[in-house]
């Protein structure tokens, strides 16, 4: 059931004016580092602020690799809001729900119904896309804007916070007013935040990705459904996990597969065996073997874990960190774009607000404010998914497998008769035996608070998708700026 209201138009690409149409009374002169998604969601935000923004970029060319990422209602609603809609499906799928899958036998442990129902809880859609997509929807909203300059072959080498100014590899040194550090998971702005390189933790697992045109899919009868009815599908095993969903208009299909760390490095470009990831998932069920069999190159990413920092905001504010930076993801919720996007957006509404110099570190203080307990508890909920995802056989497994299949009782209550039907009838695997049982009665407490499939959690997710980092920005500035910030401006 939804929330009473009707689903959101997004079928236009208009943009409105950002922050009910507020410009900085005194614009800056601000600097991001980094290029990448966090860093240009920022600039756009800033300079959509009134204020001038130099990006800069240690890479020759601007561009994003990688595979897909999953957009989130509290994403899509920014990006929707930043006129991006139309361009945004046309390059993504809406997954229809999500299900996880046992790695043995392929049976259905957990449903949950997304498509429109996003729309009508959470006031936005849920969208898979590849990231570089994403990354040249958003380069294409920044790049052109008056306000903002993207400079590549720009490698930071070391900085003065207290200026604040930049020195580059070739020499040149650059002097703003105030520096975003948004430079990803190996940040050099965030040693000068913290007092020093940090040292990140291995979570022992590592992740191969790997994309498949669909047309090979859709010449399997078994592997035929995972396209014709787009849905993040995974499968849960012992120490390893698999998520898949249907990307760029159904015309590719990614794959991410968790699994023990045996050696590899952080990067996204960092090369993998396919012969190796094929040995490391032998036993899992036949479409999991089918899926593998048609993958012919693979990345491996180490997955490294970083504890949440004192603060974000360099002593002398005038350097303040955002997105991986300063809150690195793992992907278990997949929550690492939307997390750097909210924080770009509560940067630029709160600095559409400066009026003085000296509300500069005010302001980075609130931001930090706002965002810290967000970003942190999101990060947790992340590591929770691992522990639920690669359960060995075993007690704890069977539990969560009885919460989630309580869950999905609940949900194929919801839905029409024919999608609970299918759901039925895909949840075995021809052939191979299961214990697989999707009827009976469920009490409403399995089915939501504190389920291990946080997705079927409503509270949960109405925290993570209800979030929209205007509201909060704006809701702070009435609450507490207005009385602590504002009167700086007369100082």
């Amino acid at each position: 059931m939804g929330n009473g209201t009707s689903a959101p138009d997004h079928s236009t690409s208009t943009r409105n004016p950002l922050f009910q149409g507020r410009r900085a009374p005194l614009p800056i002169n601000i600097v991001v580092v980094g290029c990448g998604l966090g860093g240009l969601a920022a600039a756009f935000c800033l300079a959509e602020a009134g204020h001038t923004v130099t990006i800069l970029e240690a890479a020759s060319t601007i561009g994003e690799i990688g595979a897909g990422i999953q957009v989130s209602p509290n994403l899509t609603r920014l990006l929707i809001r930043w006129g991006l809609g139309d361009k945004l499906r046309q390059v993504s799928v809406k997954p229809e729900a999500l299900t996880m899958r046992r790695w043995s036998t392929g049976e259905t442990v957990a449903w949950t119904k997304w498509g429109d129902t996003m729309e009508e809880y959470y006031g936005a859609p849920y969208y898979h896309i590849h990231r570089a997509d994403f990354h040249r929807l958003v380069y294409e909203l920044a790049a052109p804007h008056p306000r903002i300059t993207i400079r590549t072959n720009c490698r930071v080498v070391s900085l003065d916070p207290s200026i604040p100014t930049l020195t580059l590899e070739s020499g040149e040194v650059i002097r703003a007013d105030l520096v975003i550090g948004a430079d990803g998971v190996k940040s050099l702005t965030r040693q000068y935040v913290v007092g020093g390189p940090d040292k990140p933790t291995p979570t022992g697992d590592a992740a191969y990705r790997a994309i498949i045109p669909t047309e090979l899919l859709l010449n399997d009868p078994l592997l035929r459904p995972l396209v014709d009815t787009p849905e993040m599908v995974g499968w849960m095993g012992p120490k390893s996990h698999i998520m898949t969903y249907n990307i760029r208009a159904k015309k590719e299909f990614n794959l991410v597969l968790a699994h023990p760390d045996d050696g590899s490095v952080e990067s996204w470009t960092a090369e993998g065996s396919a012969d190796k990831m094929r040995a490391d998932f032998v036993g899992w069920e036949p479409r999991v073997q089918k899926l593998l069999a048609l993958i012919p190159s693979t990345l491996n990413w180490k997955l490294m874990d970083r504890a949440p920092l004192s603060t974000w905001v360099h002593q002398g504010g005038k350097l303040a960190l955002l997105g991986d930076s300063c809150h690195p993801m793992l992907p278990y919720r997949a929550q690492g774009s939307a997390m750097a996007v909210e924080d770009a957006a509560v940067l630029g509404n709160l600095f559409s607000r400066l009026s003085s110099l000296t509300q500069i570190t005010p302001l980075l203080r609130a931001y930090e404010s706002i965002r810290y307990a967000r970003a942190t508890d999101t990060q947790a909920s992340s590591r929770l998914n691992q522990h639920i995802f690669h359960l060995p056989d075993g007690p704890k497994q069977e539990e969560r497998d009885r919460q989630m299949r309580a869950a999905t009782v609940a949900a194929l209550k919801e839905v029409s008769e024919d999608v609970a039907q299918r759901v039925r009838n895909t949840a075995t695997v021809p052939g191979v035996s299961a214990d697989m049982n999707l009827g009976g009665n469920t009490n409403k407490e399995d089915a939501n608070r504190g389920n291990a499939n946080q997705w079927a959690d409503k509270d949960k997710s109405r925290v993570q998708f209800g979030y929209d980092a205007d509201v909060e920005a704006e809701k702070w500035w009435k609450e507490h700026g207005m009385r602590t910030i504002g009167p700086l401006a007369r100082l």
